[in-house]
Order: structure tokens, then sequence, then C-alpha cells
């Protein structure tokens, strides 16, 4: 039962990351190898803010929401931006369009951070004798981190490699990369600062992950359309 629930939970976690792969066009151009290659940059990145977090970050003695703190983490959490920049523009890639790029990069990116910061503790807590319900939120907390990255990846390549878009548009595009890549210190702010548990979190998670996907698939949408 235990090793029975432990694979629901990895199925859970992992497999949003093989079908949205296998069920578009990524794996018909074969874009793995972006995939890997944005997975890789990712361990540099993760090594790059574990360093600075352990700089820079007081270790706190009780759980409570430090808003210096904070600040200090999300300014940190800003190297992922780097670490997209450098993913999606200096890459050497295979002949994809900028739909695949960013969609492969953030596949990627998505899958080495829910191996990195899910694959150990769930091996070791959900073959436990007590089944509980936190394994499988973690891995619906994944999927949503999922929708997240691949969000802000489209508002990465809407910066950084689409020169033509909508004025209009442009403001809109920071202010929704700029709220996905803060993403982690407002889940943060709601666990130790409003009291919320794990459950309301990701079902937070869940529900600004489909507006943010939304609201960036028609950004991406408007800006592909000829200016006029």
């Amino acid at each position: 039962m235990t090793v029975f629930h432990f694979f629901n939970c990895a199925i859970l976690t992992f497999g949003p990351h093989a079908v949205y792969y296998s069920a578009t066009p990524l794996s018909e151009y074969d874009t793995l190898g972006t995939c890997i290659k944005a997975a890789l940059v990712y361990l540099g990145t993760a090594l790059v803010k574990l360093v600075c977090l352990a700089t820079f970050l007081k270790v706190s003695e009780n759980d409570t929401f430090d808003p210096y703190q904070e600040l200090l983490k999300a300014l940190i959490g800003f190297i992922d931006v780097a670490g997209l920049y450098f993913a999606l523009t200096q890459l050497t890639h295979r002949n994809i369009s900028q739909n695949h790029k960013f969609q492969a990069v953030g596949l990627g990116w998505a899958f080495a951070d829910s191996v990195l910061h899910r694959l150990a503790p769930l091996w070791v807590g959900a073959r436990g004798l007590e089944f509980t319900w936190e394994y499988v939120l973690q891995g619906l907390e994944a999927n949503a981190n999922l929708v997240f990255t691949v969000s802000l990846a489209a508002m990465g390549s809407l910066m950084w490699l689409r020169k033509s878009k909508p004025r209009a548009l442009i403001p809109l595009i920071y202010a929704c990369a700029g709220i996905l890549a803060t993403m982690p210190s407002i889940t943060s702010y709601l666990r130790r600062s409003l009291g919320w548990r794990l459950p309301e979190v990701v079902g937070f998670e869940l529900s600004a992950s489909l507006v943010m996907a939304i609201i960036s698939w028609q950004l991406f949408s408007a800006c592909q359309r000829p200016l006029v």
C-alpha cells in the first residue's frame, strides 16, 4: 500500500510533464534536447540561489512572516528570471519556432524544479506507513508550478525574443512576469502571515495558475498578430 501511494503521488507530480511533452508538438519537433539544456540551466541557477540564500538570509527561529527577509528572498528569486533569460536567448536550439522554444524551456525548467524539490520528500514520506494527503497536495502544487513556469517563459519570450509587439501590451507583459516571478513570496505570505494551511495555499496556486495561463495565452496570441 505504501509503495502504491508513492507511485500514485510520483505520477501526479511528474506525470503531467511527460503528458505535456507528448501531447503537444514538442515531441514532434524533438525538443527534448532543449528541455534537458533548460533543466541543466535550472540546476546551475538553483545552486547560485542556494549560495545567495545561505549568505544573505538569516535563519529564523520562528515561522513568522518577516517582510525584509521575504523582500530579500524575492529579489534573490529573480535569479530565476536571469536563468530563463539565458536559457531562452543564449542556448543553441534546433530549428524550432518561438512558440515551441518557450514551452520546451519552461517544461524542462519545471521538471528539474520538481525533481530537485519533491522527489526526495516523496521517496522518504510517501512510503510511510500512515497515509497523508500532504504528498497528493504537493503533486498538485507541482502541476501549478508547471503552469506558472511555462507562463513565465512565455512572458520572457515576449520580452526578449519578440521585437515587434503592441506598445499598449508591454506594461501588462512586464506586470505579469513580475507576478509570476514573485509567486513564491506571495504563497509564503499566505502561509506565514495569514496562516493559510497547505490545502488552501494549493487551491490558491491552482486557481492563480489557471488565471495566469489564460492571461499569458491571450497576451502571446495578441503579440503574434501582425501589427497594423
